[in-house]
């Protein structure tokens, strides 16, 4: 027998083991149902373009029966998760093979979000930057944290007072002042104090460019070593225009903070508190590189959050006003009339406990979570899921699933009351899609649902929602479009704010 032959014998042998081994660990498995695609592009003509792709994958889910689904675009798998037990199954269960994320060139190599935690692929640098991060927001140590967001909150409703007109200006501000203030020690009374314009764009640079299929090179990664004068890369400039700003976010407030820390007038934050825990006999030297990327993690993971999360609050009350009427007449019963609450009403208002939860519920601030990527071939109830596919968690449909929140289009706070009481059997949405699963569950959950709490609740206490009318006293009725890749926040629209007596004025103006 040849050396040849000898060896091809060898070389088929192997590949039968391992295609016998692969047999029988998947059975040749199916993949999961979906739409068909086509030859080399796959499902790419599939993709929905009606900015709505969480209502589509739940679509698709009802027509193949089955809450796990498969596409294939570009040669990339997708699995889509419709439902809290393929979720909880595979991504909290299985934490081991679902943790990582899918590396985006465009995003986490050019624009730089590969250095903090929240984009970073499963690693050691990522448990390292997680586990620092999470040592400063347990449920406990948030608690430290509690001024901050009392006087952001207070600052706010005085602007409302004084310039209601400019009410979504005033939200987004209060949000990005509470995470400056919480990160990196601060007072924020402008935009300007908080870097705001780097901060947006770079912002704005990552809602663009993590949509799906927005830039060739996260399919081909060899573009990036195309040069940019070379025509047609005009996103070349554009990544490097954005990483920019991306560095830009993580460099310039923290040294400000170290600035302040140094001459003593930084509030205790983040910044001072992960310093002081570092332990002097040691180089720092990549612990104080953490720190800083961990805290610009803070504003991109944090302030848009919350900004999501009270339009869709205004929106609410605009839309159910028996909903605030009833609110109102809790807190007014707990605390008193003209009064304003503070974090130790929580536990007495249910109700406004529970208007919060829906908040989270109705109109998720992600629709869609982070994808996840595996990187071994799994086989859940009878299907392949291949190494490499991107997984798609979709939160949207889990939320809105009716046979868990019956009529899930509607806004009812009363779905989590029972006897009187807070009740959350049907499933809390702060735990099954509100803030992430498994082992990327946000960290930052308990601050964030702080910050959302005394906003809510304060704004209720002080001030009365209605539609804004037009100059012929018409009302005019808010689209409740939404935009955006990674936190899908709702479109300006017009409403009204009124404060609710002249006496709450005074407190409000009092506190400012």
């Amino acid at each position: 027998m040849s050396f040849q032959v000898l060896a091809s014998l060898v070389v088929a042998a192997i590949g039968l083991y391992v295609v016998l081994g692969r047999s029988k660990a998947t059975g040749y498995a199916p993949l999961p149902p979906g739409p068909k695609g086509w030859p080399v592009i796959g499902n790419l003509l599939d993709e929905p373009t009606d900015g709505k792709p969480w209502e589509t994958y739940r679509e698709w889910g009802r027509e193949h029966n089955s809450d796990v689904l498969y596409m294939n675009i570009l040669g990339q798998p997708i699995i889509i998760l419709n439902s809290w037990d393929a979720v909880n199954d595979l991504i909290e269960k299985r934490s081991n093979l679902y943790s990582s994320r899918p590396l985006r060139t465009m995003v986490y190599e050019l624009m730089g979000w590969g250095k903090m935690f929240p984009f970073m692929p499963y690693g050691d640098r990522w448990r390292a930057q997680r586990k620092m991060f999470t040592r400063e927001f347990t449920p406990t140590a948030v608690l430290r944290y509690h001024p901050q967001q009392i006087t952001t909150t207070n600052t706010l409703l005085n602007r409302l007072v004084e310039s209601p007109d400019e009410w979504h200006e005033h939200l987004k501000l209060q949000a990005g002042q509470v995470i400056m203030s919480i990160a990196y020690g601060f007072e924020v009374k402008t935009g300007k104090d908080m870097f705001y314009d780097v901060i947006s764009l770079a912002l704005a640079g990552l809602q663009i460019a993590a949509l799906p299929g927005a830039y060739l090179v996260d399919v081909m990664p060899i573009l990036k070593y195309v040069p940019s004068w070379f025509p047609g890369t005009g996103w070349q400039r554009q990544a490097a225009k954005w990483g920019h700003a991306t560095e830009q976010m993580i460099e310039l407030p923290y040294k400000k903070a170290l600035d302040r820390i140094a001459a003593g007038t930084a509030m205790p934050s983040y910044i001072s508190y992960a310093h002081e825990a570092l332990d002097p006999n040691e180089d720092n030297a990549d612990n104080e590189l953490m720190i800083k990327q961990t805290a610009a993690s803070m504003y991109s993971a944090g302030s848009d959050t919350v900004i999501a999360l009270v339009l869709c609050f205004v929106l609410a009350m605009i839309k159910y006003p028996e909903v605030q009427k009833k609110a109102q007449a809790e807190l007014d019963a707990v605390i008193g009339a003209n009064m304003l609450p503070e974090f130790a009403h929580e536990d007495s208002l249910p109700y406004c406990g529970a208007l919060v939860k829906e908040l989270y519920r109705w109109r998720p601030a992600s629709n869609l979570a982070i994808p996840r990527e595996t990187d071994q071939e799994d086989v859940y109830k009878g299907f392949r899921i291949p190494a490499g596919s991107v997984i798609l968690p979709n939160g949207w449909a889990i939320l809105h699933n009716e046979e868990v929140y019956p009529d899930p289009m509607e806004f009812k706070p009363e779905r989590f009351i029972k006897d009187g009481k807070l009740n959350l059997e049907m499933g809390d949405p702060t735990e099954v899609g509100a803030f992430g699963y498994g082992r990327r569950v946000c960290p930052g959950q308990f601050m964030g649902m702080n910050s959302v709490w005394l906003t809510v609740v304060s704004i209720l206490a002080s001030m009365n929602i209605t539609r804004a009318v037009d100059a012929h006293g018409n009302e005019i009725e808010p689209s409740g479009k939404q935009h955006g890749a990674i936190v899908h926040a709702l479109l300006p629209f017009k409403c009204s704010f009124k404060p609710r007596s002249t006496e709450v004025v005074n407190v409000i103006r009092a506190r400012a």
